[in-house]
């Protein structure tokens, strides 16, 4: 049955007995367009291992075994998770499911033990909304097993993610991402293209995994980056004064070249290193 038909998917979830729960965020495609589009954005290769998060009822679960990969599935939801095994019988073992909270779950543990040596896994999902930034905070930095992310989050955060300095929705966690990755702008989902439809639009993005650039300490860097944002409408020289000494915030503008009138969105994440490392130098 092709549970992105609306008809097939509403009849599958009353026959057994399921109703989208609001608090898990349970908004589920019912467009088969865009379940092709997020596949081919994820150009998913015979055997290539997908780690899927928040599968509901596995309509893109089957799109991806249609692709032949091999999908490790963590749904939560128990009546949900019960379901997808369904999906065991076309695939011949390449299905594995996992109930469990996936802030919680030992990813790199399981996703490694299908890995062959030298290879790397995709994940491919549609993210609950609310727990959209815990969970990139936990899979971003997974370089050695993951080499590409393919999301489904709110429109307006797809936006956040993939913002460039000097726009308004650039701020402390789009230069989180921009450490550890790449991050593209796919397309957008229209919100009728769920059931039940959610209140905004959607949108895919693409986030490739890289080498971290060296700092002395990512804890300390990242905390910088927090407080630089908290007001971003100040200048550096104001919005970091409760860590450093005004004086030596100016001194190390001027020494890493930057605007002594700088403000945090104009800042790439070069620029924010070499800022951070200045600032934690001995004078």
């Amino acid at each position: 049955m092709p549970l992105y038909r609306p008809t097939e998917l509403v009849q599958f979830l009353i026959e057994n007995g399921v109703n989208p729960k609001k608090a898990l965020s349970q908004n589920f495609l019912i467009d088969g367009n865009i379940l092709r589009k997020i596949t081919e954005t994820a150009d998913v290769s015979p055997g290539e291992i997908i780690f899927e998060i928040g599968p509901g009822p596995g309509a893109l679960t089957e799109q991806l075994l249609n692709k032949e990969g091999v999908v490790l599935a963590v749904e939560k939801d128990r009546e949900l998770s019960g379901l997808l095994p369904r999906l065991s019988e076309m695939c011949k073992g390449k299905l594995y499911v996992f109930r469990d909270d996936i802030l919680l779950f030992p990813i790199e543990k399981e996703v490694q033990k299908l890995l062959q040596p030298g290879q790397k896994a995709k994940v491919v999902a549609n993210l609950p909304y609310s727990l959209t930034t815990p969970i990139l905070e936990k899979l971003i930095p997974m370089n050695k097993t993951f080499s590409k992310i393919v999301i489904m989050v709110q429109e307006e955060v797809a936006r956040r993610f993939t913002a460039k300095p000097g726009s308004s929705e650039y701020g402390s966690f789009t230069v989180f991402l921009n450490y550890f990755a790449d991050c593209k702008y796919e397309f957008m989902v229209k919100k009728n293209s769920f059931y039940p439809p959610p209140k905004i639009d959607s949108a895919i993005v693409t986030i490739t995994l890289k080498e971290p650039p060296q700092v002395s300490s990512e804890e300390e860097f990242f905390r910088f980056t927090r407080r630089s944002f908290q007001q971003r409408r100040k200048m550096l020289k104001s919005s970091l004064i409760e860590l450093y000494p005004k004086e030596k915030i100016c001194r190390s503008l001027e020494k890493v070249s930057l605007n002594p009138l700088a403000r945090p969105e104009e800042l790439g994440v070069e620029e924010f290193i070499r800022l951070f490392e200045e600032l934690n130098s001995p004078d």
